[in-house]
């Protein structure tokens, strides 16, 4: 009953969140200097085409007006037409969302799975050269800008040692050679139900480069906060009685300690998962990998407020909802954590 609260709360206050970002976003498109109606019919508009899109697109009215009516047209699942695609943004980010959650989900797995037992690893060998090496690997991975990495594993992967593809999904004669056949628009799920294991072998080659680069940024964070949360619990009272009692190091280190450290580098994780949702512009547009982040580049450029709101209000969606998760996970794996 009390995890029900929490949630019908947690929504109450979300909502109000995702007022405010409505607003802000709405009210900061529409101050940037450009001329929608002539973006939307191209660069030989004529001043007669311009005013008449402008009354088509609702451009003549009011601010508030124009606000009011985009909220009603959003509480009915319409978030209007792209002005550069002319299709609807909903199904614009439907097509590209498929995408980044494969090359997200996937730069998270590998964050975590390599971040959480580096920071175990740097914390139970504190002082020691591994220890050293992994801060000092955790801070290249967090400093680095993520365009500059993913342009150096092209030059040394694709251009060197020719291992791995340069960019996009899949290769282009893929779709005559081994087709895969859309089902979830997730290229290596697809390419395991149709039974396409040349689709999928090559799908995973593309995806290799822009995961390991967006997953640079989490491994360095979760490995830093894994080992300063584990630094804390071992020191603990009930971490030296276990030593007492002769349990193994590895039972003490994965089954006690690591338990109560990783609170806070779930939170990392959902925070950066949610940050990334719509933050992958650097990886997408370097790898050309075509999803939300290259949408909302070209988006930015073409000053398109109606793809840039949907996009924002999906970025906002997506972090309160994570952060919502998160706060359950915590109280699920740790029970002194109230929700209140």
């Amino acid at each position: 009953m009390r995890k029900l609260e929490f949630i019908l709360r947690r929504g109450g206050t979300s909502l109000l969140v995702l007022l405010g970002v409505t607003i802000i976003t709405f009210m900061l498109a529409r101050v940037v200097p450009s001329n929608p109606a002539a973006l939307y019919i191209g660069p030989r508009a004529r001043p007669a085409d311009i005013e008449r899109v402008t009354i088509k697109l609702g451009l003549d009215r009011p601010l508030p007006v124009q606000y009011l009516v985009y909220m009603r047209d959003l509480l009915q699942g319409d978030m209007g037409n792209s002005i550069a695609t002319k299709r609807p943004v909903l199904q614009e980010i439907g097509d590209r969302l498929p995408a980044t959650l494969e090359l997200l989900i996937t730069a998270m797995v590998l964050a975590i799975l390599i971040g959480i037992p580096l920071g175990v690893l740097s914390a139970r060998r504190q002082g020691k050269r591994s220890d050293t090496a992994i801060r000092a690997g955790s801070i290249v991975g967090v400093s680095i800008p993520a365009f500059f990495l993913g342009l150096l594993l092209q030059i040394v992967f694709f251009r060197n040692l020719h291992w791995l593809p340069l960019t996009g999904r899949v290769d282009a004669d893929l779709r005559f050679t081994s087709p895969i056949i859309p089902i979830t628009n997730f290229f290596i799920i697809d390419a395991i139900l149709g039974g396409n294991w040349v689709g999928f072998k090559d799908a995973s080659r593309h995806l290799i480069l822009p995961a390991i680069t967006l997953a640079a940024y989490p491994i360095g964070l979760i490995a830093r906060m894994t080992r300063a949360s584990m630094l804390e619990v071992l020191e603990q009272d009930y971490i030296r009685t276990a030593h007492a009692y002769g349990l193994h190091q590895t039972v003490i280190t994965y089954v006690y300690a690591l338990k109560n450290a990783i609170g806070p580098a779930l939170t990392v994780v959902g925070l950066t998962f949610a940050l990334a949702l719509t933050g992958t512009f650097f990886v997408e547009v370097v790898f050309n990998w075509p999803g939300l982040g290259l949408f909302t580049v070209r988006s930015l450029l073409n000053v398109d407020y109606p793809a840039i709101m949907g996009i924002t209000l999906l970025g906002a969606i997506g972090y309160v909802t994570i952060n919502l998760l998160v706060d359950l996970t915590h109280a699920w794996i740790d029970p002194r954590i109230s929700l209140n």
